[in-house]
């Protein structure tokens, strides 16, 4: 068991993620010799707050996923530390509905205490993992076929409770009613379901435990835009009734604006910025946000907005370019983004980035 105490405590922080590293080792050969890593989450740092929603956004395969899976520990992470800050104040009933699993903890347990999720062992990472839950991106492939809603939902419960089947019957029905879903029909199987209707079952399963930050890996990407809102305004309503976290994980960054307080944005597997919602979208202070922020479309047909085509590929993030990340695509690069990494710096009220030129730029964003 690893638990920190870290000085003075941010009563207002849940997670603090700092220096997070994933590296994926290249094999090859007969032996299947390690000849290099796939950077894939190379240096993360930032913060959850207590009630808000984080996004995280970026290009396919910049690591925000990746990030996310070693959050609820899916992956090992390389290195780096993911510090939970348990909550001093739950209420009674938020106590009742916050179960541990049958492993003994040790002290480490105990109120006010950080506890080091990047280097918990699975034994004691099992008394932990009702706190943290998971969302998937696909709900056809993250449902097993084979197991009835009440079998789904009422997992989490029957790994981490003792709670009866009476019980374990009465706590799915009343999940299913709080994501828009009919108790009746918990005895069916995903495949009498719609998209739309299974991903609120994921999130049904994901709430089941109370969990207090639950990781959205792109939860509404799969789904018609129609129903995207549906479950977006779920997701929003949810939080609002049982005080939740979220880290939502999204490369649409229409859906990011409308239901996050702060956003990170991702690229080669560093944030290269990081702000209030309603901040980077207006004033950007990277290029590459900037680039993101062009594709998103204006709600008024009269305002025409400049695409912005970057040049060239994303870079091999097993073989990253030197200096800044971003300079290869970069129309603003300069010579010294090609020889010196921009040091990670808050500009103002919170805006943080990591560009050489951040101050001297004035960037387009969202009006």
């Amino acid at each position: 068991m690893v638990a920190t105490e870290n000085g003075t405590r941010d009563s207002t922080t849940l997670l603090d993620v700092r220096d997070l590293r994933m590296y994926f080792p290249i094999r090859r050969g007969l032996l299947k010799r390690v000849v290099g890593h796939v950077r894939a989450v190379d240096g993360v740092t930032f913060t959850i707050k207590r009630g808000e929603t984080l996004g995280l956004v970026g290009e396919s395969g910049c690591g925000k996923t990746t990030a996310g899976r070693c959050i609820v520990r899916a992956y090992a992470p390389t290195g780096g530390e993911i510090l939970f800050h348990e909550d001093e104040n739950l209420t009674d009933n938020a106590k009742k509905l916050r179960v541990h699993a049958r492993h003994a903890t040790s002290q480490a347990a105990s109120k006010g205490h950080v506890i080091d999720f990047a280097k918990l062992s699975q034994q004691d990472l099992a008394a932990y993992r009702h706190e943290i839950q998971m969302i998937f991106q696909d709900p056809y492939s993250s449902l097993n076929p084979r197991m009835t809603v009440l079998d789904i939902v009422s997992e989490p419960l029957v790994i981490h409770t003792g709670r009866s089947p009476k019980q374990l019957k009465g706590d799915v029905a009343d999940l299913l009613r709080q994501v828009g879903l009919r108790p009746e029909h918990m005895n069916r199987y995903p495949n009498a379901f719609s998209g739309g209707q299974r991903q609120r079952i994921g999130i049904a399963r994901a709430l089941a435990l109370r969990p207090a930050l639950i990781v959205c890996d792109e939860p509404v990407s799969a789904l018609d835009v129609s129903v995207q809102a549906q479950v977006v305004n779920l997701l929003q309503d949810l939080q609002a009734q049982l005080g939740l976290t979220y880290l939502f994980i999204a490369h649409d960054l229409s859906v990011v604006q409308h239901i996050s307080n702060r956003v990170a944005v991702m690229y080669l597997g560093k944030i290269v910025e990081l702000a209030d919602s309603r901040e980077l979208y207006r004033q950007p202070m990277h290029p590459y946000t900037e680039a993101l922020l062009a594709a998103v479309p204006s709600t008024n047909p009269d305002v025409k907005r400049e695409h912005i085509v970057l040049s060239g590929d994303v870079p091999n993030p097993a073989n990253p370019p030197t200096g800044c990340a971003f300079h290869t695509r970069c129309p603003y690069a300069q010579a010294i983004c090609k020889e010196q990494a921009p040091q990670w710096r808050e500009l103002a009220n919170g805006h943080q980035v990591a560009c050489h030129f951040a101050e001297e730029l004035t960037l387009k964003g969202v009006h």
